[in-house]
This record gives structure tokens, C-alpha cells and sequence, in this order.
């Protein structure tokens, strides 16, 4: 093995060897275990989001690999219809040119050109998160197979009455030309204003005033409502108020919707442009008067005034002209939720069109029932409230977008209008008998989401009856994020019940969000991004500042960022290597919470890293060469081989329940443990007095057998979260332990043998440890060094510890390093005192310190951790600290509080004890 730990030496060598040996395949033997992987767009970058997921799929698809099940981590991208035209578009905008000037198929074929030159970035960073995903399998949404699982979908779901075209509202992206999802919707906090107008009442007697935030919509205003039981309106009811600039009249209705308490309790309705509106249009049976173009425009529905104005040029011309009418009652600021287009930015728009529809609530009853009957669980389980709460109000699924670049409506039209579905034109006219009629193909493409709800079945082969479909369907857990539970996970589960009858995943593991250290949403904005890469490969500062101010289009923000960014990473990020940042990202892994990242603890597991290598190393350097005693009978276990053994053993039980139950963190907490403080910190350090002193042949057997059989089932239990580092290392260790085979990801998962725990040997290594640890703490406390000699009194000792004294007195000479160990009656000289149960050890304080300096360097650090105890308390003691500080940070500064007082406490009672020597 080489000298140091250099992760990218081992990293990209081990992965080739996997995927050139066929590695990441089903085995074809054993159980099924089937994981999807959430499909990346296309155009997308990893992400930590990404990481922290494909590390959580990756370890339990490591893991059940290695339990012997017939595993396949199904890979594959999404098209990501809008964003991926976006970026074609952007390049042909720099050409001078638009997707118009190349016509529909040219630019489609622009399109495929981009994808296969730089679209399979995200899966190169994948390979570089260690994924085991079987790439021989690899999909995309728009490949042949998956595009004819997609007509094949439309075509069922039209014949079943579940799929419909019909005029409602969408959100409008006036950019980009097309409806959008929900989920491409950022809302977010704006300054504006509310304006109140007067509707006159149409007989004369008064007006009533109404406040909106859009006064450019009441130009399709069709009805004043009020509650119809608030006394002030109730004669109003049935009456017609003068709609101002438009020479219409409307009506004023009762609903239920309206808020007496609010604003003048009289509410303009626009059921063309307002989502609450529509549903109150749709129940009094009023018209919807469209009065936007595509460009949110005001249009020809609207008085000649105004037609071809932008709509905030519009809301301008409209708002004078109202206060010149005298009917602008007061304007006044107001915050309000702005929903604006994730890819364009532009502020959306609701909006009357003709759009494809999916029936969702003969879909949603039987995904609700799965879910009730436990075909399906959530875990933790508290996510399915948010399930069934969404399902139990859903409304019907807008899949049509009017992009170029998605798999198209496979629906024709003749001339009159007429529409016919199918999965191909030629077979549209076979069986509408339409001979030469001349149709033409809708213009529109299916959401996104559409084709990504039949993943589970369609990357497995459907509608074919192909192998992988009836071994891996149903699969057995979906791993995702909380915040597409709505738009992904519950439209793949009413597909796959409608199309296989049967549920798509068993168990749907909900993960948190990751958050930078202060528990805040990272975002390019706030300047808190970091790439997963970055910290697994190291980035310089330099570079760092410019990916974090690159794009960012206010100066004075790319400045702040800068500024921070200097400050938090003076050096720069160092490589960590990919095994790290996945035990960080696994140690983190609380079922359903958010995760807080600090870079601070991925450099402590770079360090654990370098921890288990220097262990290899230390192992091989006693064990190569000599008989490791795997094939011998004579051989001797000691107190502390029988001990590492029975750790082991508790410790495989403990990882397997936390995988078992999805808890990385515990499992990790466990390895982590084991490997760190029980086999590095003290098996590699008992093992010394044995192998440096002994001249038993059958003891050093046994020694060299435990070292490196404890440390090859340990890289087994280690390697589902640290794939590459754990491989590395085996390669070396395993011929040691009488291991064969070709890599770790082939052999067995380590089980717990229960008759292997030895509680006696845990006993007799607790007293060894309290002895030792004993010392040391003297050591500390007294600042003496650790190469010293110590001499150890010992009083109160009772028979089993004299039994442990005369039996293990190597061992607590080499681990203490001490120069005697003595057993005292009566009174002893001014010692520091540690016990180890009832006995107390005693190590004499007279010649082994300067007194005078020892006081003088105390009263130093005591002086210092006051101050920073006042200064602390300050802070804390500041009101406006208290409440504008994140939670976060205000929890930061109490822990370091905690922790300094701590600190004065024992520095006070160290002073005592040596002001008395």
C-alpha cells in the first residue's frame, strides 16, 4: 500500500474496474431489490441534493447486493423539456438566430446534437459518486422505448375516458409561450401596492369599492361577490354595478369564498384570470373573458384603449384613468407573493387556454387505498398525511406544453376541428377510415412529468412483457425528496396501479433537503452553494469565487458573495475524496429531517479515511509475510482478541438494523465507533504487547489472525457508504484473512454470530480502558507528557482486580506507559486520583511537575476563558441578537457557551488540586 491516503489515485481506477467486470449488474440470483433512480434532467449538474440522494440509494444498493439479493439501481435522465430547449434556444440566441428560422424539426435535430455533445454530464458525476447503477441499462425519456411507452400511455388513458382536451385555467409563461407546472413556480416576496377602485352601482344609488393587486385584470371582470350573509351587501345581491373603463354592467353575487373581515368585503371577480375566481365563475355559471395575449398583452376582449399594451404599461393607463373618473378610492404599499417562472423569471400569468387534461380522481382513489392498506409505506410514516391530504383534493393534471422539444400529443386534427387520438397517423386513418383527409398533428408536447410517472415500468421494457419487468416490477423502495411527493411520486403510483396493476415501489424513503451550517436552503443567491465535486476533488480560491459569482446579475451581491466566500474559504477547499463526503452525507441521514452540511465534518471523515489506511497499513506491516494462522489449529486468542471479536459481532447486528430500518446515520455512527475508538484507538495499540513481546507462536496466530479478520469484515460492513477506500483496501487484506474472489462488492455481508460475544472479555477490556484512560486523564490534567514514565499507586483494590493487575500488567504498562504499578495502604502522598470502580489510582504529583509554572500557565488560561465566558454572555444577553440571529446561530453561540464554562470548571479544580502538592 502506498505511504499516504490519495482518494483520486484509488477512486476513478476502482469504478473502471466495476463497470469494465460487470459489477454494478443483476446477478440473476437471489431476491430482487429494485431501485429507481430519480431521473436527473439532462442538463443538470450534480448537485448536493443529488449526492446526498444517490449516496443513500447506492449504500442499500450495495448493501442488499452484498445480502445476496438480485439487485438493479435502474439509471437513466429526463429530458427536461423546458429547461433543455431553454438552453438550445440561448444558443441559437447567440447565433442571432431563433428556433423559428430553423422550423420545428431542424431544431429538434439541434436539440438531439446538444444532448449527445454535452448531456451526460450528470452521469459522469455520477460515476464519480461511486453509483453502482447497471449503465447497460441505461434510459432516457426520449429514447424509442420510453417514447412508445408514452403514446402507448396517452392513447389507453384517452380510450378510457381519462385523458381530455378543455379550456381552463393554467400558470402562463408569457416568455416562454407555454403553461407550466406548479412546480416551475417560485413564489416569492415582492413590494407592491393594492389598489381600491368604485364599481358605481348601476341604478344610482351609491358604489361599491373593490381592491386588487392587478387592476389591469378588471377588464374581464363578469361579477362583484360579497358573503351572503354580510348585512352591509345583502340588498345589493342581484343588482348590477357599472364595470368602469369597459361601458359593461355585472352583476353582484353571494359566495361563500368571500371574507366579510377583508379589505371592503366586496371582491372583484375575474374568472379569466384568477384561479380562486375561475372556481366561483364555474359555480354562478358566469363568462370568463380572456383579455391577455400570449405576450401578456391586453387583447382585442378588452376596450380599444388599451388593446396591445403590455399588461403592466396596461395596469399604468388604467389606473389613471380611474383617478381622473374619480373612481380610485386610495392606493396604498403592499407586500405581497409574486409567482414567477423558475426558468424565466417572468411574473406568470393565469391564463384561459386549451389545454390536455388527465382525470385524476378515478386515478387518485385507488392510490389512496394503496397506501391505506399498507401495499405502499412511507417512511417515516408522518409523510403520508401530506399524501393523503393532496390526493384527497386533487384536481385534473395539465400535461400539455407548448414547446417543441418533448415527446408530441399523439393526437391529429382535420379541418374541421375534428380530433383523433392514436399512436401513429397511419393508424388513425385505418381506424377512422379517413382515406387521404388531410390532418395534422397537435402542436403541443406532454409535460415532463407525464413520461416521468411511468418510469418504475417504462425503463423496464413496458408495454412489452419483458424479463426485467416481471422480476423487478414492483420495485422495492423509492428514495426522493419530500417536495415532489405531489407532482412525481403519487402520479407514478396511479400509473402504475391503472397500467400493472399493481403498486410501482413497496416503501418510499423520504429524505430531508440539505442545508449550509446555519440551516439555511442553499442557493446561488445567498452564495452558500457547494458542489459536491468541489469538496471530493478540491477547488482553489480563485476559482471558488468565480463559479459562486458567476451569472449573479447585481454587482453588489456578487460582492457580498465574494467577500464571504474569502472569508469562509481563505485556502480554498481541499480535496476530501469521495469516501468522506459520502460518510458525511450517510452520517447526516435522519429519516424525513433536513441536513445541515458543514464542510467541517467531511475533513473529520477525510480524516477517518486516513485512519482505516494507516490501520491497513499497520495490520499489513505485522501480518505479511508471517503465518496469520488461517489455516492452523494451534491458535491463541487473547483477552483482547476474544474482545474485538465480540465488538464485531455487536456491531454487524447494529449496522444491519439501521440499514435495515434506512438509518445511515446510526449505521454510520456505529462503523464509525467501531473502526475508530474500539479497533484503531485500542485493539491495534493491545495488540502490540503481543506481537512486540511474545515468543508464543499460537499467541501471535491469534493476534495476527484477529488483525486481519476483524479488519476485513469490518471493510465488508464499511463498504455499502465508502465504497472506493473499503475495495482498496481488501484487495490487500483479504488473501491475509483467506479471502477469495475478484472485489468486495461480490462477497458476503458481514451476520453477527452470537456465539462469538464474550462478555467476560468485554468486562476484563472495560477495567483495562477506565485503567488507562485513568492515566491519561492525569496526564492531561497535570500536563504531564505522554513519553514520561509514570509511577501508579493503587488503594481499595479488590480481589478481581488483582486478578486483572497479575494478568494483564503488560498490557497496562505498554497502553499507561508506566514505570511501576504499586499497591499502597494507608495514607498516600498529594496524588491526582482517577478511580477504576471502587479503586482509586493514585500518581503522586511530588518531582513530576514545576509547581509555580504549572499555576502560572493555568491562572493564563483561566484568565482567558473568562473573558471569552463575559463576552459570550453578551452576546447572548443582546435582545436583537436573540430574535433576528437564525435559530441556528443563536443554538451555535449557547453550545460554545456550554462548552467554555466547562472548560473554566476544570481548569478551577485542576488549580486546587495542584496548589495543595
Amino acid at each position: 500500500m502506498e505511504k499516504t491516503y490519495q482518494p483520486q489515485a484509488i477512486e476513478e481506477k476502482w469504478y473502471a474496474y466495476w463497470e469494465e467486470h460487470g459489477h454494478f449488474a443483476p446477478s440473476g440470483e437471489g431476491e430482487p431489490y429494485c431501485i429507481m433512480i430519480p431521473p436527473p434532467n439532462v442538463t443538470g449538474t450534480l448537485h448536493m441534493g443529488h449526492a446526498f440522494q444517490d449516496t443513500i440509494m447506492d449504500a442499500l444498493i450495495r448493501y442488499q447486493r452484498m445480502c445476496g439479493r438480485n439487485t438493479l439501481w435502474q439509471p437513466g435522465t429526463d429530458h427536461a423539456g423546458i429547461a433543455t430547449q431553454m438552453v438550445v434556444e440561448r444558443q441559437l440566441e447567440a447565433e442571432g438566430k431563433s428556433r423559428f428560422d430553423l422550423g420545428r424539426e431542424k431544431f429538434l435535430e439541434r436539440v438531439w446534437q446538444w444532448k449527445a455533445e454535452s448531456g451526460g454530464t450528470i452521469t459522469r458525476q455520477l460515476r464519480r459518486m461511486g453509483a453502482s447503477v447497471d449503465w447497460s441499462r441505461e434510459r432516457f425519456t426520449m429514447d424509442e422505448g420510453l417514447s412508445r411507452a408514452v403514446r402507448e400511455v396517452f392513447v389507453r388513458l384517452y380510450e378510457d375516458g381519462l385523458i381530455y382536451r378543455g379550456k381552463r385555467l393554467v400558470n402562463w409563461d408569457p416568455v416562454l409561450h407555454t403553461a407550466v407546472s406548479d412546480l416551475e413556480v417560485t413564489s416569492q416576496e415582492e413590494q407592491g401596492h393594492i389598489w381600491h377602485m368604485r364599481y358605481p352601482i348601476s341604478d344610482g344609488s351609491g358604489h361599491v369599492v373593490v381592491a386588487t393587486t392587478r387592476p389591469e385584470t378588471m377588464l374581464g371582470d363578469t361579477a362583484v361577490a360579497v358573503h351572503p350573509e354580510d348585512e352591509r351587501f345583502r340588498h345589493l345581491v342581484g343588482k348590477t354595478v357599472d364595470l368602469p373603463l369597459t361601458g359593461r354592467q355585472i352583476p353582484v353575487i353571494a359566495d361563500d369564498y368571500v371574507d366579510p373581515e377583508f379589505g371592503s368585503g366586496c371582491v372583484k371577480i375575474t374568472p379569466a384570470h384568477d384561479f380562486n375566481d375561475y372556481a366561483v365563475g364555474e359555480r354562478h355559471d358566469l363568462a370568463k373573458i380572456n383579455i391577455l395575449t400570449p405576450d401578456a398583452a391586453i387583447n382585442e376582449h378588452a376596450p380599444k384603449a388599451y388593446q396591445g399594451l403590455d399588461r403592466f404599461e396596461a395596469r399604468k393607463r388604467i389606473v389613471a384613468d380611474l383617478d381622473e373618473l374619480g373612481l380610485l378610492e386610495k392606493v396604498e404599499d403592499h407586500t405581497l407573493m409574486v409567482p414567477r417562472g423558475d426558468r424565466s423569471g417572468a411574473v406568470l400569468e393565469p391564463f384561459l387556454t386549451d389545454q390536455w387534461y388527465v382525470r385524476a380522481e378515478p386515478l387518485a382513489r385507488p392510490a389512496i387505498e394503496a397506501v391505506e392498506a399498507g401495499r405502499i409505506r412511507f417512511i417515516p410514516g408522518n409523510w403520508d398525511r401530506t399524501y393523503y391530504e393532496w390526493m384527497n383534493n386533487i384536481q385534473d393534471w395539465c400535461i400539455s406544453r407548448q414547446i417543441w422539444w418533448g415527446h408530441r400529443i399523439p393526437a391529429w386534427y382535420d379541418a374541421e376541428g375534428h380530433v383523433y387520438v392514436g399512436r401513429t397517423e397511419e393508424e388513425v386513418r385505418a381506424r377512422h377510415n379517413l382515406g387521404n383527409v388531410p390532418l395534422h398533428q397537435d402542436e403541443d408536447v406532454l409535460d415532463t412529468w407525464f413520461s416521468s410517472a411511468l418510469w418504475p415500468f417504462s425503463t423496464l421494457g413496458w408495454p412489452d412483457e419483458t424479463e426485467a419487468l416481471r422480476t423487478f416490477y414492483p420495485t422495492s423502495v423509492l428514495v426522493t425528496g419530500f417536495d415532489i411527493i405531489f407532482f412525481w411520486v403519487a402520479r407514478m403510483i396511479m400509473m402504475g396501479l391503472h397500467f400493472m396493476d399493481d403498486v410501482p415501489f413497496r416503501e418510499i424513503y423520504i429524505h430531508g433537503l440539505v442545508r449550509d451550517p446555519d440551516g439555511q436552503k442553499m442557493s446561488k443567491s445567498k452564495g452558500n452553494v457547494l458542489d459536491p465535486l468541489d469538496i471530493i476533488e478540491g477547488i482553489e480560491l480563485e476559482e471558488l469565487v468565480a463559479k459562486r459569482t458567476s451569472g449573479l446579475m447585481q454587482p453588489q451581491m456578487a460582492k457580498r458573495i465574494e467577500k464571504a466566500t474569502r472569508k469562509q474559504f481563505p485556502d480554498g477547499i481541499p480535496a476530501h475524496g469521495t469516501d468522506a463526503l459520502r460518510f458525511t452525507f450517510a452520517s447526516l441521514a435522519t429519516t424525513g429531517r433536513d441536513v445541515v452540511f458543514d464542510l467541517g465534518r467531511a475533513e473529520g471523515y477525510r480524516n477517518f479515511c486516513n485512519k482505516i489506511w494507516n490501520a491497513a497499513r499497520y495490520v499489513l506491516m505485522n501480518t505479511e509475510g508471517h503465518d496469520t494462522g488461517v489455516a492452523a489449529e494451534d491458535v491463541k486468542l487473547t483477552v483482547a482478541d476474544r474482545w474485538i471479536i465480540s465488538q464485531l459481532q455487536r456491531t454487524e447486528l447494529r449496522v444491519r438494523e439501521a440499514l435495515d430500518g434506512y438509518r445511515l446515520d446510526l449505521a454510520a455512527q456505529a462503523i464509525h465507533e467501531f473502526i475508530w475508538d474500539e479497533y484503531c484507538d485500542w485493539y491495534l495499540e493491545l495488540s502490540k504487547p503481543v506481537l512486540n513481546q511474545s515468543d508464543d507462536p499460537a499467541l501471535l496466530r491469534g493476534t495476527r489472525r484477529t488483525l486481519v479478520r476483524v479488519l476485513e469484515a469490518v471493510l465488508r460492513l464499511t463498504h455499502p457508504i465508502m465504497p472506493f477506500i473499503t475495495e482498496a483496501v481488501w484487495q490487500q487484506i483479504a488473501p491475509l484473512a483467506g479471502k477469495q474472489g475478484d472485489s468486495i462488492m461480490t462477497q458476503p455481508y458481514p451476520v453477527a454470530e452470537a456465539g462469538l460475544v464474550d462478555n467476560a472479555a468485554e468486562a476484563d477490556i472495560a477495567w483495562i480502558k477506565q485503567f488507562v484512560l485513568g492515566v491519561r486523564r492525569i496526564r492531561g490534567e497535570m500536563d504531564l507528557s505522554p513519553a514520561k514514565p509514570l509511577p501508579v499507586l493503587l488503594q481499595n483494590t479488590a480481589p478481581e482486580d488483582r486478578a486483572r493487575l497479575e494478568n494483564y500488567d503488560a498490557f497496562l504498562k505498554t497502553l499507561a506507559r508506566l514505570e511501576s504499578i504499586e499497591e499502597v495502604t494507608g495514607e498516600a502522598p498529594e496524588s491526582a486520583i482517577a478511580l477504576v470502580g471502587d479503586m482509586q489510582l493514585l500518581v503522586p504529583m511530588a518531582g513530576l511537575i514545576d509547581k509555580d509554572a504549572e499555576l502560572a500557565r493555568l491562572d493564563k488560561a483561566r484568565q482567558r476563558l473568562q473573558k471569552e465566558v463575559a463576552r459570550l454572555e453578551g452576546k447572548l444577553g443582546n435582545e436583537n441578537f436573540i430574535t433576528k440571529a437564525p435559530e441556528a446561530v443563536v443554538q451555535k453561540e449557547r453550545d460554545k457557551l456550554a462548552d467554555q464554562r466547562s472548560a473554566l470548571e476544570k481548569i478551577e479544580t485542576q488549580r486546587e488540586k495542584i496548589a495543595r502538592v
